[in-house]
């Protein structure tokens, strides 16, 4: 969808609307998520201490997937331009390195006075797990 200006982006968005993001997670994924945020819980970079836990072994950082969500939103649906305003999170299944995670959006509801949208937000793995679900609020 290529538009020039934001009034037509908004304009060709639609109630049921959607789109997605697929990715593998990796190894590299996940060490480099917690150096950029500084998040070295142990049950994303030690192995050892990660089987003690109740996911026994290491699992990604929620957040990685749903920054997945912020990819949708940002290059996809409604795209280049949108303003993140507010997103609500339910973590409901860890992700462990390589599953394959799609994140998928669709437009809910559409309030063209304030050009928000607000969208149904979910993650799921290659296998049908849901593992992330909530809404965005989006400014177009």
């Amino acid at each position: 969808m290529t538009q020039t200006t934001d009034e037509a982006r908004f304009d060709d968005l639609e109630v049921g609307q959607s789109a997605h993001f697929t990715k593998t997670v990796t190894e590299a994924d996940v060490v480099l998520f917690a150096g950029v945020t500084g998040d070295f819980n142990p049950a994303h970079v030690n192995e050892v201490a990660a089987r003690e836990s109740r996911f026994g072994g290491r699992v990604a950082h929620g957040m990685l997937s749903a920054a997945f969500i912020s990819t949708v939103l940002g290059t996809r649906l409604p795209g280049p331009g949108t303003i993140y305003v507010g997103q609500t999170l339910r973590f409901t299944a860890p992700v462990r390195i390589g599953d394959t995670v799609t994140a998928r959006v669709t437009v809910r509801e559409l309030e063209p006075e304030r050009r928000r949208a607000y969208l149904d937000t979910v993650c799921t793995t290659h296998e049908g797990t849901v593992v992330v679900e909530g809404e965005a609020e989006v400014l177009v």
